[in-house]
């Protein structure tokens, strides 16, 4: 990405025959469009991550949530006046970072008859409000059993619950586990459903008298994002995007919250067996299964043929977190003592083993080909920190990490952080750049979250200096509505970056998703429950911008008559002119031979524009996409989408087009 801010790419990565490009045309990075992951909101554990049921294993606790606890999400149910105990035990667990299980103990599974088909003891689990299956799929059953004392048998089931008064439960799948074995031991089954179902519960029986340990139950889809374990429809709805890079796994999920050092996010423990990982306290007030891990990040990314960025921590807490946010820059931050700091560096040091590395001479490297996949993953940034305040304490704790790394593998680009805020009246933002120019950063991470005036009027990179090494990633950002006016002016600053391109290298929409009841943010860009992601008009003006990258912006190519100037942001510095609430960019793909116009107009106004492509040789036909509608429209769970229209045209060298009021239009021309 950055070779191509320095020189024209020239390498093929289609079957396409790359062109050389037209005069007149701006180097630009074409890895402008990646996404950012973060759990929060539920997006991993009951969202990306396509485990149905929650806390299978048994290890919430009041310490994430009052009231929270190992019983959480599930319900002793005891069918045909059976009876029994639960207790939660932790002596001998199955793993030490998944200490509590579950002893069942079954005093009587059966009375005279068993109770409309259903007799003994044990538990159900409603799973993320309800679980949905559908009729012929196959899901698999997983369940980690000790058995005490006689064998024992079993039942799991799918049921859907009765509707009402009068109602029968009506069973949907079940099989029945014959229990033998006096250790911990793994048990599976496929449940295969007879009906749809969009809130069923799993019901696990004792259908034998005894004392029975339980821990890390499981049921997944065996349908998953090319079998990699992610739910199909929102890790589709992600490769839709086309992003070039993902962020992860946050955010200020990264400092582990304001609970100390001991729940900061560690990725050595989110790799290998999922019943081996270490759990913790979400900073979002949840609870991390982890059962998304680094593994299924770096599989993700590699899947979607994205760029891997993870995010390690630099050994100083988020200074939002410990109280709530608005607490800077007066609030201390926690910090690691230097003397302490070789681990946190190692912590890098052996990511980039775990990753680059060859199996048959690196220890990480083998835990990588252990887990499944021999090959490198070849990754080539890794971000330092998260919105820090930019303190003495955070740059020497950054400095020490960066030196170490780039001495030992220069190759790797590293992330900085320019604090929150990043806009240039903030004292963080201002000496995170000075840390940045001091060490020759490669590249820099910006957030800031403003209203939509901002993005209608800001142009912030047009005043950044050319000759500096660090580029920018604007790795969080958002308008903060989810309406299509706000979506509009996302998009014209993206046009802003695009033009921008050879000083920003990256950008990335903060938070990506969020779960419909359990929302702890907004906007986001896409929202979902347990049937089908929502998507905004904002994700399909990032899916307009992640179709159209390219190597070359050209400035000169469309012209729109008497543009309408943005009102002036009131936070705007006054040495920043403001912007028009109609613009353009032309961006070519030299790789995939792919011209993109696009045209963004915000204002109430019909637009003449007037394009002159008399430089590229167009094929005959070019595909339109046009996002339109009232400002005040949005996509939300219950509005009639706002979705882009496409159709072929007639590609014209030389054309004017009239721009509707609040419009995004795009063309593609093959070249």
């Amino acid at each position: 990405m950055l070779a191509a801010l320095l020189a024209a790419a020239t390498a093929g990565l289609s079957a396409q025959k790359p062109m050389t490009a037209p005069k007149g045309g701006k180097v630009i990075s074409d890895e402008l469009i990646g996404i950012f992951f973060e759990d929060i909101s539920e997006s991993a554990d009951g969202g990306l991550y396509a485990e149905l049921l929650q806390n299978g294993s048994f290890e919430y606790s009041p310490a994430e949530r009052d009231g929270w606890g190992a019983g959480t999400a599930w319900r002793q149910i005891r069918p045909g006046h059976s009876l029994g105990t639960l207790q939660v035990r932790m002596d001998n667990p199955l793993h030490a970072n998944n200490a509590t299980y579950m002893r069942l103990h079954a005093e009587r599974v059966k009375e005279f008859y068993d109770y409309k088909g259903w007799r003994g003891f044990g538990l159900q689990n409603d799973g993320f409000n309800g679980i949905s299956v559908k009729a012929g799929a196959k899901y698999d059953f997983s369940v980690f059993l000790r058995n005490i004392g006689d064998a024992k048998q079993v039942r799991v089931s799918l049921v859907k619950p009765a509707q009402g008064r009068g109602q029968d439960d009506v069973l949907l799948a079940d099989t029945v586990l014959d229990v033998h074995a006096a250790s911990w031991t793994k048990y599976k089954a496929v449940l295969t459903p007879e009906e749809d179902c969009p809130n069923a519960v799993l019901r696990i029986l004792m259908l034998s008298l005894g004392d029975l340990d339980i821990d890390q139950v499981s049921l997944m889809p065996q349908d998953t994002y090319k079998g990699h374990g992610l739910r199909k429809d929102l890790a589709q709805a992600l490769a839709d995007l086309h992003p070039k890079f993902m962020r992860f796994p946050g955010g200020c999920v990264v400092h582990g919250g304001g609970d100390g050092f001991w729940n900061t996010y560690r990725w050595k423990t989110t790799i290998g067996p999922r019943h081996q990982r270490r759990q913790l306290k979400n900073t979002w007030g949840y609870h991390q299964s982890t059962a998304l891990g680094y593994y299924e990040y770096f599989q993700l990314c590699e899947d979607l043929g994205m760029e891997p960025v993870p995010i390690l921590p630099c050994g100083v807490s988020c200074q939002g977190t410990n109280g709530g946010w608005g607490m800077w820059p007066t609030q201390a931050q926690d910090v690691v003592p230097m003397s302490e700091m070789e681990e946190w560096a190692l912590e890098a040091i052996d990511l980039i083993e775990w990753a680059n590395g060859d199996p048959a001479t690196s220890h990480w490297a083998k835990q990588r080909a252990d887990q499944g996949h021999p090959a490198p993953f070849n990754l080539k940034y890794l971000g330092i920190g998260n919105e820090e305040k930019i303190s003495p304490e955070f740059a020497e704790r950054f400095r020490y990490i960066y030196n170490k790394v780039t001495k030992k593998y220069p190759d790797i680009v590293i992330v900085g952080t320019a604090g929150p805020g990043s806009h240039p009246s903030n004292p963080d933002f201002e000496a995170g750049w000075k840390l940045a120019d001091e060490l020759q950063m490669p590249i820099i991470d910006e957030h800031y979250y403003e209203p939509n005036a901002y993005f209608l009027s800001s142009r912030q990179y047009d005043s950044y200096p050319r000759d500096r090494k660090t580029k920018v990633y604007l790795g969080e950002y958002a308008a903060k509505d989810k309406k299509l006016i706000d979506a509009l002016a996302e998009g014209l600053y993206l046009l802003h970056v695009e033009r921008n391109g050879d000083v920003v290298a990256m950008t990335s929409y903060a938070p990506l998703f969020a779960r419909r009841d359990n929302t702890n943010w907004n906007p986001d860009l896409i929202y979902f429950d347990n049937e089908r992601p929502y998507l905004t008009c904002s994700y399909y003006v990032q899916q307009m911008f992640g179709q159209s990258s390219g190597q070359y912006y050209y400035g000169d190519c469309v012209t729109i008559d008497s543009p309408d100037a943005a009102p002036r942001w009131k936070g705007l510095p006054k040495e920043q002119e403001s912007g028009n609430l109609q613009d353009q960019s032309v961006v070519l793909n030299v790789k995939t031979r792919r011209l993109y116009v696009k045209l963004v107009n915000a204002g109430d106004q019909t637009k003449k524009a007037t394009v002159n492509l008399s430089r590229f040789g167009l094929k005959k036909m070019a595909t339109k996409t046009t996002l339109t509608g009232a400002p005040d429209a949005e996509n939300n769970y219950d509005a009639q989408p706002i979705v882009p229209q496409t159709e072929q045209v007639k590609a014209q060298k030389k054309f004017t087009l009239d721009l509707q009021p609040y419009s995004m239009v795009m063309f593609e021309y093959a070249l």
